[in-house]
């Protein structure tokens, strides 16, 4: 707003009378205001006194809120002391105007749609000033100022100014924040599985995480080959698959089940990371989907099963090396055109900083940083995977820990939830004795029988839970997690 008064103090005298405003209903808000202070409380959560045209408007505004916040009476009578000397006042008639803006008060049921036709002109004339101003940045040819950053820019400012008034929130009362606890908790429990976030498909990940939870970083580290983007694709198909739209528990309009997934790919190509949720889906081995090498069968079943995905609500960018600010300008623009309600990085490693950081731990440490921010602007949980140390190869024990994580101090610092990737089969197939040694053969294929298909996600910090090892199911032909079926679970003499 403080672009717009600049606006007006510069521009030539017509410039004003193009932009929008109402003084009418400045007028008249104001005067319901003055003779009563209820009608404040209705209209503060819609504007503010920069949101006025006429600057006397917004100093009398001002002064009422000040008076009203203090429990004090806020009335011609009340205000004239405080805007005797007022310049701009005395242009209008002095304090006899205030009486005039009383008498032309409107009826208290009005006073809100007054404000937000107030508020919604200040947006307006908003846009009028950022679209100059980008015009004039984008005429003046500067060397530290690139046409890319000036989007970036752009972009930035314009999400801002559309998500005006849902970020801004401040203090709350604790009445307010355990009357929004209990709504979380309610919708948890009339939801099925009693998740507070969004389920992952994995019915055991889910009940130790709670689901993946709105302004949330979520980590999800392991070695090469461990299947960290196996697990992450597996995710977001299960979020995108089950994407249901509906009114939400807030009363808006969003995802009731599952939610849009944004996939920044930055190792492998989206017609890779495709291929790869085809096999699940279709349950074809991914080598034969490259190589082509299907039966009539499986090739049917992988078209039926590209169909049935064209309305998933999985967007892929692939785009290499991107830097932290395109990542937060692009998951905004995705938002505000397709919604977005799940995250997903690999890896944040490859993500770059903007460049002014002195060494790889301060650049990581901007990246994740960056990546929390975005979490909180878009109110969306955001998973980013990790590469760990080679730390990892030199224990007896290969599960992984929190200090095995790369440039470790700021990813676990930044992280509401820090899991890491073991497949134990992966490390036991290299440990394979020769042919000759019988005895360690056989005590070699028992092993590897009580670990094939299996995997466990330790997840090693949890701000608002538990830490503790999940296991899952790993079918390494299809690239799929799983639910693992407890012994328990197979009937007959199981127990």
């Amino acid at each position: 707003m403080n672009e717009v008064r600049a606006l007006r103090d510069t521009a030539p005298e017509t410039v004003p009378d193009t932009l929008p405003h109402n003084i009418e209903a400045e007028q008249q808000l104001l005067g319901a205001i003055l003779t009563n202070n209820d009608i404040f409380d209705r209209i503060a959560s819609v504007i503010r006194a920069e949101h006025f045209y006429d600057p006397v408007h917004s100093r009398i505004f001002e002064i009422a809120a000040a008076r009203i916040q203090k429990n004090a009476l806020a009335s011609p009578v009340t205000l004239k002391g405080f805007l005797e000397d007022d310049a701009g006042l005395k242009e209008l008639g002095g304090p006899s105007y205030l009486v005039r803006l009383a008498g032309a008060a409107i009826s208290s049921f009005a006073a809100r749609d007054y404000a937000q036709m107030i508020y919604d002109l200040a947006v307006r004339r908003e846009l009028i000033a950022l679209g100059r101003d980008i015009s004039a940045k984008a005429a003046k040819v500067d060397v530290t100022s690139e046409p890319k950053e000036q989007i970036v820019e752009a972009e930035q400012r314009l999400y801002k100014l559309g998500e005006q008034g849902h970020a801004e929130r401040g203090f709350q009362s604790f009445l307010k924040a355990v009357t929004d606890a209990v709504n979380v908790a309610n919708a948890a429990y009339q939801r099925d599985g009693g998740l507070a976030g969004i389920s992952t498909g994995l019915v055991d990940l889910d009940k130790k995480l709670g689901g993946l939870h709105p302004s949330d970083l979520l980590i999800l580290a392991g070695r090469p080959s461990m299947g960290k983007t196996s697990l992450a694709t597996n995710i977001a198909f299960n979020v995108a698959k089950a994407y249901k739209r509906g009114i939400t528990h807030e009363g808006h309009e969003g995802a009731v089940e599952g939610g849009v997934v944004g996939f920044f790919s930055l190792e492998m190509s989206a017609e890779q990371l495709a291929a790869r949720i085809l096999s699940e889906a279709s349950e074809v081995p991914s080598e034969q989907i490259r190589r082509g090498d299907m039966t009539e069968a499986e090739f049917r079943r992988f078209v039926e099963a590209a169909k049935a995905l064209e309305t998933c609500p999985l967007y892929i960018d692939d785009t290499p090396a991107l830097p932290i600010s395109q990542v937060a300008a692009r998951a905004r623009r995705l938002k505000r055109t397709h919604g977005l309600d799940v995250l997903m990085v690999d890896y944040l490693q490859l993500l770059k900083g903007t460049g002014k950081g002195d060494n790889r731990v301060n650049e990581v440490s901007e990246i994740t940083q960056g990546l929390k921010a975005i979490a909180k602007e878009l109110n969306i949980p955001v998973i980013a995977l990790s590469q760990l140390s080679r730390a990892v190869e030199s224990r007896d024990d290969k599960r992984p820990q929190l200090s095995d994580l790369r440039e470790s101090g700021s990813i676990e610092q930044d992280a509401d939830v820090v899991m890491f990737v073991f497949r134990e089969e992966y490390y036991r197939e290299r440990e394979k004795p020769g042919d000759h040694e019988m005895e360690k053969m056989a005590q070699w294929q028992q092993l590897m029988e009580q670990v094939h298909g299996k995997a466990e996600v330790v997840i090693g910090k949890q701000r608002h839970g538990p830490i503790g090892s999940v296991e899952l199911s790993f079918e390494g032909r299809f690239t799929r997690f799983g639910n693992l079926v407890k012994p328990w679970q197979q009937g007959g003499d199981s127990y």
